[in-house]
C-alpha cells in the first residue's frame, strides 16, 4: 500500500518551554517512564508545556507485541519495582498535577497481571497528592477474575481500558487480546461502581486508520455504551515505523465530529474526537464531577 501523505491538521509545532524542560527533567530524576515518550504520543508538547504527562509503571517492556504500538516488546525483568508508586506519587505531588493518569505495558508473566501495583500507586498517589483525581488506563490482564477487584481496592475516579479498534482487526493489531474480553473488563467495572455506589467514571478508547469502516466504529460505540462505559476518546493512528501497520485512510476533522455527535446521541456523557485526540487528551474534563449514569444505556 503506498504511503499517504499526512495532512495539515496533523501537523503539530515543535515546542518546549520551561514547564516542558522542568518535567523533563523531574521523569528522569525519578527514572520515570511516560507513555508519552514511549509511544511517541503527537500531543507531548502540548501536554507537557502545561505540566501534565501520563505515567506508565511496571517498567518500559511489554509482553505483547501489537501491530499498531511502539512500546518494547520483549521479557521484562522478573517482579516489580517495588519503590515506583513512591516516585510517581512525588513527581505528581512536586507537578502540582491534579489529575494524573496512570498506565501501563501489558504484564502477562505476573500472576495479576500489575494489578496490585495499580492499587499501590493509586495510594501512593493519594498520600503525596490529597485531592489529585487518578485515572486508572489498565491492560486487560488476560481476563484474570480477580485483578478488577485488586485494583478497585483504591478505586479510581476514572477507571479506563482501551478497546483500540474493531474486532475484526484484534487479529493483527491485538494479537494477543479479545475483544469480548475487553468489553467484559469494561462491563464488569460498571457493574462494580454501580454495586459500590462509587463515582467512577468508566472510558474507552479507539483508533481510526487502521482499516476500519464506519459502520464498524458505530458499532463498537454502541457496544461500548451498552457495557457501561460513559467516556469515549476517539483518535488518528499514525505508524509508529514501517514495520508497524499502515494507515488506510485520514480521518478529517469533521468526520471525527460526526463520530462525537453520534456518541452523544448514544448516551455518551463526553465523546473527545479528533484526529489528534489520544484515550489520555484533555483527560481532567472527564473528571467524576460529571453526574452519574447507570451502567447500561437501556
Amino acid at each position: 500500500m503506498e504511503k499517504q501523505r499526512r495532512p495539515e491538521w496533523l501537523k503539530v509545532r515543535l515546542r518546549t518551554d520551561p514547564n516542558f524542560r522542568r518535567l523533563r527533567k523531574l521523569v528522569d530524576e525519578l527514572k520515570l517512564n511516560t507513555v508519552c515518550t514511549e509511544a511517541r504520543c503527537p500531543n507531548i508538547y502540548e501536554c507537557w508545556n502545561a505540566g501534565t504527562a501520563t505515567f506508565m509503571i511496571l517498567g518500559e517492556t511489554c509482553t505483547r507485541r501489537c501491530g499498531f504500538c511502539s512500546v518494547h516488546s520483549g521479557r521484562p525483568d522478573p517482579g516489580v519495582d517495588k519503590d515506583e508508586p513512591r516516585r510517581v506519587g512525588e513527581a505528581i505531588a512536586r507537578l502540582g498535577i491534579r489529575h494524573a493518569v496512570i498506565t501501563s505495558v501489558d504484564r502477562d508473566d505476573l500472576p495479576d497481571g500489575g494489578a496490585a501495583h495499580f492499587r499501590d500507586v493509586t495510594n501512593a498517589i493519594r498520600s503525596h497528592a490529597a485531592g489529585c483525581a487518578v485515572e486508572l488506563l489498565t491492560p486487560d490482564f488476560k481476563g484474570r477474575v480477580d485483578a478488577l477487584d485488586i485494583v478497585l481496592q483504591a478505586p479510581p475516579d476514572v477507571f479506563s481500558h482501551n478497546i483500540e479498534t474493531v474486532p475484526r482487526l484484534y487479529k493483527t493489531a491485538r494479537p494477543g487480546s479479545k475483544f469480548l474480553g475487553s468489553v467484559a473488563l469494561l462491563e464488569a467495572s460498571a457493574r462494580e461502581r454501580d454495586a459500590r455506589g462509587l463515582t467512577m467514571r468508566i472510558k474507552s478508547s479507539m483508533m481510526l486508520g487502521l482499516g476500519e469502516t464506519d459502520d464498524e466504529v458505530l458499532d463498537v460505540m454502541a457496544t461500548l455504551r451498552e457495557a457501561g462505559v460513559e467516556v469515549m476518546a476517539m483518535g488518528q493512528y499514525l505508524q509508529p515505523t514501517r514495520d508497524h501497520m499502515p494507515v488506510t485512510r485520514f480521518v478529517s476533522p469533521d468526520h471525527f465530529r460526526r463520530f462525537a455527535d453520534a456518541g452523544k446521541a448514544m448516551g455518551f456523557l463526553h465523546v473527545e474526537a479528533g484526529p489528534l485526540v489520544r484515550s489520555s487528551y484533555h483527560a481532567e474534563q472527564h473528571h467524576p464531577a460529571l453526574p452519574v449514569i447507570s451502567s447500561h444505556s437501556g
